[in-house]
């Protein structure tokens, strides 16, 4: 008999997003790509109020789509849980958003960085507009060789997004040298998922994996996380 597992999904639930009715979808075709049973809990960021603590039973953690969230945060204290205690995470889209901003405050020590659409004052928006919305957009994706992404997915990738927001290219240089490794980009260099060196499984995307399985498709990307949880 196979072994079950939870995850953690950090979210506002809000049935009409498509990624949102993604997920269990996604997360039921993974489970049975790896011979395992996937179970999992909805968590909303507004009772992230000890995340340590209520996260301490997962397998693992996805931070998903559907900012700006109502507990920022609440949020980024449940990623850096998940990227100390060694946790695998994925986040897509927001979550991927929130990763940066969470590992620039709390390993960089760069406090200021920021979300420009919870905080559109700030001195720091790591996280800005992008120059062309990707809202209901798809795109090609190709990965840095010898990467962990480039291994998950054998080749190059074409992506579904639903989002305004991404990198601000000019806090990139920050991240090059750190352990927070961008090796994902759509076909004009701009980057679209990161992966941690240190870290068994801590990866974003800004694209979202999940829906593929509207489609009918099983998703390397997921089955590898889900693969990632059922190995910890």
């Amino acid at each position: 008999m196979s072994q079950s597992f939870r995850l953690a999904l950090i979210g506002d639930y809000d049935a009409s997003i498509p990624a949102h009715q993604a997920l269990p979808l996604a997360l039921d075709r993974a489970g049975r790509a790896v011979g395992h049973e996937i179970g999992h809990d909805w968590i909303e960021t507004g009772g992230l109020v000890d995340p340590s603590a209520m996260l301490a039973g997962y397998g693992g953690v996805w931070v998903t789509p559907g900012s700006p969230y109502r507990n920022m945060d609440g949020v980024l204290a449940a990623i850096r849980f998940a990227r100390e205690v060694e946790v695998p995470f994925l986040g897509t889209c927001g979550g991927f958003q929130h990763a940066v901003i969470e590992y620039l405050r709390n390993v960089l020590g760069q406090g200021e960085a920021d979300h420009a659409e919870s905080n559109p004052e700030s001195s720091m928006p790591v996280i800005a507009p992008l120059v062309c919305s990707l809202v209901e957009k798809t795109g090609a994706i190709r990965f840095e060789a010898g990467s962990r992404l480039a291994e998950i997915f054998q080749g190059p990738t074409h992506e579904g997004y639903r989002c305004s927001y991404g990198l601000n290219e000019a806090y990139r240089p920050l991240l090059v040298e750190s352990d927070m490794r961008f090796t994902g980009f759509d076909e004009n260099g701009d980057v679209r998922a990161f992966e941690l060196r240190a870290h068994p499984f801590f990866m974003g995307t800004l694209f979202q994996p999940e829906r593929s399985a509207l489609a009918g498709r099983d998703h390397p990307l997921i089955t590898a996380f889900v693969q990632a949880i059922a190995s910890r």
